[in-house]
């Protein structure tokens, strides 16, 4: 793995993790919309990462390349951010879960475990239609070279 995607990906994983401790200082994690800006936060890291990518390849930046950087970017940021997540809800607050799906799914509560799923759902979807959208502006140029008539 490229340190791009390494880097971005802990930057993303800070950025949550430290936009989650911020909310619940302000008692306010139990606000399931809040998450939106969450999108905000991936957002960057994955624009910033695939720019970096395209910067430092140069020429030899590619479709495939740029889509990579974003795909393992997204991927590293999700898997840790749910480790937090998963320390946090067994460990360190565990009625946090029930709360949630007391204001959210309450006929059909499964435990911590569901909203572990649906955080990992949210990051792996999230990274794939932002990394797509992002490599539009990315993308190098399909230059059809004319004839001379």
């Amino acid at each position: 793995m490229n340190k791009i995607h390494i880097k971005y990906g802990i930057g993303i994983a800070a950025g949550l993790i430290i936009y989650f401790l911020a909310v619940k200082l302000l008692g306010l994690h139990e606000n399931p919309w809040l998450r939106i800006l969450n999108g905000c936060i991936v957002a960057s890291g994955l624009y910033f990462a695939i720019k970096q990518k395209k910067a430092t390849e140069k020429e030899h930046f590619n479709y495939y390349s740029g889509a990579r950087a974003g795909i393992y970017t997204g991927f590293i940021g999700t898997v840790i951010f749910v480790i937090f997540m998963a320390v946090y809800m067994f460990h360190l607050d565990p009625a946090f879960p029930e709360k949630i799906m007391d204001s959210w799914m309450r006929d059909y509560y499964q435990g911590p475990g569901i909203l572990l799923f649906v955080i990992t759902v949210e990051g792996v979807a999230s990274t794939v239609i932002l990394t797509l959208a992002f490599m539009q502006k990315f993308k190098p140029a399909a230059t059809i070279p004319k004839k001379n008539a």
